[in-house]
């Protein structure tokens, strides 16, 4: 109860209209053109700070900056930016407490969520690329007694880094590290709908001695700032995380101009499951994969197929588990279900729900906005929802809603939720429940995606790599491949 009572002190000197700034060349800096955005608390629907309106000015001052550390940067000793990063991740831990506070009012995610998600895995991104980058290796190649190769790995110069708002410091340490640990120096772009931890990062980095330039923040508006990083043409590389009409226009500019590019995009994954499943252990799962962080995860499994033989029993017992589970105050320690990131995607959400109704759908649960009391009746709800009787290639059933809405299907062979399963442009993760160890292979290799969990969901070694097929995007991102993709190979034969 203190611990609750603390933080709600806390809240009240937080949205106090805090001033975002911009950190440039290692200072935090006004925009140029000395004006700002709303910033919007989603469970209460007010205002409660504001962020730069930055522009191509703003992120030209961000390119110069990260060009002239770039000198100093690239040639450090990898132990000397291992210690760097390191530094990032102890402070981030060291801030659990403030910076899950920040990720939760900002983004309406429950607070338990981010203290145990978000910002935990911020900083093991910074650490496992602190630690990475002391065992990344090149490859040497010997012609017998003729010549000898050896490959040298070289930072590619600065890199643009456009992140989301979904899991916004963890997306956004997902990428900034990396291309920090590999000798790359940055301008990064956050999510204007959820600036406030790359702003608590900003200082964690200044505390930390980061050198100025190094990394470089700017705030502000996808078309002003993402455009400008984009098309900038000295900015050689863009790694880009965010819905895949984006991913298309970032493509559109960038590919012509032979950047090199990451773009993690959108997902619509499904779920199957066969009835020889760990039942409770599914069930458990699945209510998880589902709604966790309002569905606002690309990871989510949005599209559920189950044997039919279990259909009746898994709809039952899922409505069950769904209705129950508790929507409201994120900072309220029993909340399972916060508010969604914004009023206009709370809008796009409760449209595909009407969508799916004139589909001939049918909503077994949830499936409306949900009005709460007191300071947040005006906060961005929506109940938990779960459609039933949709056919596979619907638009409900193919398009990415991204929010707490899922879809129930049965199916009766192996073949036919496969089928179903690649039946969308995208391929980014999917999730398998079976016992049978023959069946999880065989499905695991036909799907079509980048990610297969089987009998589990979001388990994650960094090591990995991450990314998906098809419309979900080019590239992966995690483990040395993101350590390959901020760098560049050159091959060195020596005659002998």
């Amino acid at each position: 109860m203190l611990q609750f009572f603390l933080f709600r002190i806390f809240i009240v000197i937080l949205e106090a209209m805090q001033q975002i700034k911009n950190y440039i060349n290692g200072a935090l800096t006004e925009p140029l053109s000395k004006t700002y955005l709303d910033n919007f608390n989603p469970s209460t629907g007010k205002v409660y700070s504001v962020i730069p309106d930055s522009d191509e000015k703003d992120v030209e001052l961000a390119y110069s900056a990260a060009k002239a550390a770039f000198k100093d940067w690239s040639v450090t000793s990898k132990e000397k930016r291992s210690a760097y990063l390191l530094k990032i991740a102890a402070l981030i831990e060291k801030n659990l407490d403030k910076l899950a506070l920040a990720e939760s009012i900002d983004n309406g995610k429950p607070l338990k969520l981010a203290k145990t998600v978000d910002i935990p895995r911020a900083a093991a991104n910074f650490h496992f690329y602190g630690t990475g980058i002391l065992h990344y290796a090149s490859h040497a190649h010997s012609m017998e007694e003729t010549a000898i190769n050896y490959t040298l790995r070289q930072p590619v110069g600065v890199a643009g880094c456009i992140s989301p708002w979904n899991l916004p410091l963890y997306l956004f340490s997902w990428k900034i590290a990396p291309a920090l640990a590999a000798g790359c120096t940055v301008v990064a772009k956050p999510s204007e709908i959820t600036p406030m931890t790359a702003f608590l990062l900003s200082e964690i980095c200044i505390e930390a001695g980061l050198p100025a330039g190094v990394l470089n923040i700017v705030h502000g508006l996808g078309p002003k700032v993402g455009n400008a990083i984009v098309s900038h043409k000295d900015i050689p590389l863009i790694s880009f995380t965010g819905g895949t009409s984006t991913g298309k226009s970032i493509a559109s500019i960038a590919a012509p101009m032979f950047k090199k590019l990451s773009l993690e995009l959108g997902g619509k994954n499904p779920n199957i499951i066969f009835a020889d499943c760990d039942y409770d252990k599914m069930l458990a799962t699945t209510l998880n994969s589902s709604f966790a962080n309002q569905g606002q995860i690309c990871l989510c499994g949005s599209r559920i197929f189950v044997e039919r033989k279990i259909y009746d029993k898994f709809k039952t017992d899922f409505i069950t588990k769904t209705k129950e589970l508790i929507v409201g105050d994120p900072l309220n320690e029993k909340t399972k279900v916060g508010a969604i990131v914004s009023k206009q995607h709370q809008q796009k959400i409760l449209s595909y729900i009407e969508l799916a109704k004139q589909e001939g759908g049918k909503i077994v649960c949830g499936g409306k906005q949900l009005n709460l009391t007191n300071a947040f009746s005006e906060g961005y709800f929506i109940e938990p929802t779960i459609i039933e009787g949709l056919p596979y290639n619907c638009r409900t059933n193919q398009e990415e809603i991204f929010g707490p809405v899922v879809t129930i299907t049965p199916f009766d062979t192996e073949e036919e939720a496969l089928m179903m399963a690649n039946s969308t442009v995208y391929g980014l993760a999917s999730i398998v429940w079976t016992q049978n160890l023959t069946r999880a292979h065989k499905i695991a290799n036909s799907l079509h995606a980048g990610i297969v969990w089987i009998n589990c969901w979001l388990l994650r070694d960094l090591r990995t790599p991450f990314g998906g097929v098809k419309a979900s995007g080019v590239g992966r991102e995690g483990g040395f491949e993101a350590l390959d993709f901020f760098t560049e190979p050159k091959n060195v034969c020596i005659k002998l």
